[in-house]
């Protein structure tokens, strides 16, 4: 295959992937997504006869979508960790030059898998591209920001597809719908009036599932008040030592404005360990809580009873129960991967705390009222089978963040679109309790209820309904999607033989 300029197919690559941030929140055009990945298809098919080029395509195009959606890596290098610009920038670009790999090598798979079939790409795309996003989170801990299928929620006719397949499921739609896009003109006219119709067929009977209000789960009891906490802390006075009396004053006056029956407070609100807070100042925030009768939850390190590990957690001030301790922690910003391999970088980034534990897979929910909450920590909720194992037995979702690490940015939008996508699989409301952003209550559909400005001091008070029984994704979590893609893969690479 010939081309005026061997530039041109990278160029409109690079700019089809630049786009892509405009799929996602705060934007929100869910029918962007489908569009640019049909570019990217139609490029690979026409400019590209040999693997290796179908993975440079596909490797342009993820650079740069990652690099345009994920920029805000910069400012908790530089304004907040305080890593000097020379470095930050291209440790910046290192992140987008390794997620790049995935697309590249979906491409790549579906050239060697599909030759010039079309019908053959139609299975191969969505399955290589499915399984990508699946290595892509699953790797090295993992990183899931940015899976095509969260561009759906919670407007697109796809959404309703949540709870039944997850976030898999709808990122091989919007796959296979590119594909269809990209590949409708090449094909004969019986095959194309199929193609169109099964198409349809999927978004119609999507869509229709949406009107209908399908539900997989059921309300129980009455709604629970639950008033969560913006703090709007900065996060470079943060961890200052002068600044910790101040951060307990304004949480004293935040939790004293409103009454509720639990009160969350964000990720590390308390900014020390637990057991090395005066205990003086854990009562002022106490008795603040009891003052209007509300039980108190926060975040916040603390230590494991022999105090050889340290976790970040959520902790019943109010009430003995047993904390939670994030599971699924951040590389680099909660624990060192390799650490002789990378524990350089520290000479270089201001970090408060790494280190931590993991708090394990099997941790009891936390009951207040008749209500079994199942907590999760920051982008915890970003991996929707682990957090669906730890829900099918609670009644509502809490998720704690500080993001005020990427302020100001697009992260905590992002961040948000993604809560959103676990109310949906799991068909439980989720509450988010945020320092600077955002801070929200969601519907089991996925929708945000209520919600507080970013980057504000604030109390949003909810009434929150306990939602109890199991979706399909809730019992079978992505097992059936991988299951699919991994016996279409087999197939495809069983019969490429034949076909050629």
């Amino acid at each position: 295959m010939s081309h005026p300029s061997p530039h041109l197919p990278l160029l409109a690559a690079g700019l089809s992937g630049l786009l892509t941030p405009l799929a996602f929140a705060p934007y929100r055009q869910f029918w962007l997504m489908p569009l640019l990945l049909a570019g990217l298809i139609w490029l690979t098919w026409h400019y590209a006869s040999t693997v290796r080029q179908a993975f440079r395509l596909g490797y342009i195009w993820g650079f740069f979508a990652y690099l345009a959606q994920f920029y805000w890596i910069f400012h908790s290098l530089h304004d907040v960790g305080g890593m000097p610009s020379w470095m930050a920038v291209p440790v910046t670009m290192l992140f987008p030059a390794y997620l790049a790999l995935y697309p590249a090598l979906a491409m790549a798979l579906t050239r060697q898998l599909g030759r010039q079939r079309p019908m053959v790409w139609l299975i191969a795309l969505p399955t290589s591209w499915t399984l990508s996003e699946w290595l892509r989170a699953t790797l090295f801990s993992g990183f899931p920001w940015g899976n095509v299928g969260y561009s759906q929620i919670p407007e697109s006719p796809l959404s309703p597809l949540a709870p039944i397949v997850g976030i898999y499921g709808i990122a091989w739609v919007v796959c296979l719908t590119a594909a269809a896009l990209a590949l409708v003109w090449v094909l004969t006219k019986k095959a194309k009036n199929g193609l169109v119709f099964g198409i349809a067929t999927l978004w119609l009977g999507s869509w229709g599932l949406m009107q209908a209000e399908v539900g997989w789960t059921s309300p129980q009891g009455s709604p629970f008040s639950v008033a969560l906490v913006q703090g709007n802390i900065p996060q470079d006075l943060k961890w200052q030592p002068n600044q910790f009396r101040h951060t307990i004053d304004v949480y004293e006056n935040l939790i004293g404005q409103q009454k509720a029956s639990l009160v969350v407070l964000p990720e590390t609100a308390i900014p020390s360990f637990l057991e090395q807070t005066p205990l003086s100042d854990l009562a002022v925030l106490v008795q603040a809580a009891r003052k209007q009768d509300s039980e108190l939850a926060s975040g916040v390190a603390y230590q494991s009873p022999s105090g050889t590990q340290y976790y970040n957690g959520v902790v019943s001030l109010t009430s003995p129960k047993p904390p939670y301790g994030k599971n699924h922690l951040v590389p680099f910003g909660e624990f060192v991967p390799m650490p002789l391999v990378t524990g350089w970088v520290y000479r270089f980034l201001e970090m408060p705390l790494s280190g931590f534990s993991q708090g394990g897979e099997d941790q009891p929910l936390m009951e207040f009222g008749q209500q079994k909450i199942a907590f999760n920590v920051c982008y915890e909720d970003s991996f929707g089978g682990e957090l669906a194992a730890h829900a099918q037995d609670a009644t509502l979702l809490v998720n704690v963040s500080n993001l005020a690490w990427f302020d100001p940015s697009n992260a905590s939008e992002q961040h948000l679109q993604i809560s959103q996508a676990r109310a949906l699989e799991t068909g439980r409301w989720m509450l988010r309790a945020t320092n600077t952003g955002s801070t929200a209550a969601l519907n089991q559909k996925g929708e945000v209820v209520q919600h507080l400005p970013p980057r504000s001091q604030g109390v949003l008070t909810v009434n929150a309904q306990g939602w109890v029984g199991s979706t399909p994704f809730t019992r079978w979590k992505d097992t059936p999607m991988l299951l699919l893609c991994g016996l279409s893969l087999a197939w495809l690479v069983l019969t490429r033989n034949k076909r050629t």
